[in-house]
């Protein structure tokens, strides 16, 4: 008799998906729980979407109460090479691996829509999709079916994958025989951890997300606290530090999925140019990539806080230039990055006239607040 999961495989293979399988959406599961805690304890930071949605992120069936099964796929987007020496050039910027090609869920969405019409077409049930835009959370389905584990930092793990692997998933009110799920095989390795820059992580298997770079540099809108403005060195959009350390990324093999694959202009961008943006040229650069959601003004002051921490006076030019910038956030990092960079008696300069005229609040404190002393 034939599986009736083979042809849905097949299906996907040729669409170019990676990894096809299948686990029960409607059993119980503790990830909502674990979601819960999480909120609870204040660590989704400005995100507060997940507060309003975690009821219905807390299952499956929550969302949709007629999902019986996952099917989860994984599009592998894997570099071929470990990125972390790219943060040895302090004037180039450095941007997360997935983010660095077209926007995952652009490339995904189209195949999984064609996948889940042939489902339901040979199922005679309903389907939904989904790519990481709805209250769903595909990490434990994932686990559930056996594409890999949540690691010690809170990812997706694979032992064929690595960590570079995008997710998509199809719920289906068909009852398909599950896979078998994944366990943890993080062992007493704690690489992941040890690495991280903000120390993010406040025990295995848990984030703090006001404390995670790709949290401040993505999600969050207003000026960074100080502590971690040097912890993120030049990374100007995501951090996959804890990601590329990972000893199961021997396994990985690079990107096949060539619109996943990055774009020469994203690898270790000089910082100057960044700076040098306004908003159609920003758009415009970033045209299909998901750096385009954080908006130009977000990413120009993780810009300026890249270049506070380069240590290159030649940049003072790029920072001038912004100090009048219409974006308060902007205004704001380039005093920080000035204050970095600048000789004291020039930086003092600034200071007292930037006092005399500056109107939004948040700027003028930042100037205000700043010192030789506290940079």
């Amino acid at each position: 008799m034939t599986d009736p999961r083979d042809p849905i495989r097949t299906a996907a293979t040729s669409m170019g998906f990676d990894v096809c399988r299948f686990a029960s959406a409607s059993e119980p599961w503790s990830a909502g729980e674990r979601l819960a805690h999480f909120v609870e304890a204040g660590r989704h930071g400005d995100m507060g979407w997940m507060e309003t949605t975690l009821a219905r992120r807390s299952h499956p069936t929550a969302m949709w109460d007629g999902a019986r099964t996952a099917i989860v796929l994984g599009l592998n987007y894997g570099p071929g090479h470990d990125p972390l020496p790219e943060m040895a050039d302090p004037g180039a910027g450095y941007i997360s691996v997935y983010a660095r090609g077209d926007d995952y869920h652009e490339v995904i969405k189209g195949r999984l829509k064609t996948l889940a019409g042939q489902v339901a077409a040979r199922t005679g049930q309903d389907v939904k999709v989904f790519v990481d835009t709805a209250p769903l959370m595909e990490k434990p389905l994932a686990q559930r079916a056996g594409l890999g584990w949540q690691g010690k930092h809170t990812n997706l793990l694979s032992r064929d994958q690595g960590n570079w692997l995008f997710l998509g998933v199809i719920l289906s009110a068909a009852e398909i025989a599950p896979d078998e799920a994944e366990t943890e095989h993080c062992g007493s390795c704690t690489a992941c951890l040890d690495v991280c820059p903000t120390q993010a992580f406040p025990a295995p298997f848990q984030l703090d997300a006001r404390r995670c770079l790709s949290y401040l540099t993505i999600e969050f809108a207003g000026p960074w606290p100080v502590e971690f403005r040097t912890a993120t060195g030049n990374r100007i959009y995501g951090c996959d530090d804890c990601l590329a350390v990972c000893p199961w990324n021997k396994f990985a093999s690079q990107a096949h999925e060539v619109r996943v694959k990055a774009r020469e202009a994203l690898v270790s961008p000089r910082l100057a140019d960044l700076a040098a943006l306004d908003d159609k040229a920003f758009r415009a650069l970033f045209s299909k990539s998901p750096v385009k959601r954080i908006g130009r003004d977000r990413f120009v002051r993780n810009v300026l806080y890249a270049i506070g921490n380069s240590g290159d006076a030649d940049l003072i030019p790029s920072v001038e230039r912004l100090l009048g910038d219409q974006a308060p956030v902007v205004r704001g990092a380039a005093v920080w990055a000035l204050s970095r960079l600048a000789q004291v008696e020039d930086f003092a300069r600034w200071r007292e006239r930037a006092l005399r005229g500056e109107q939004d609040p948040t700027v003028a404190e930042e100037w205000a607040r700043l010192d030789w002393q506290t940079p």
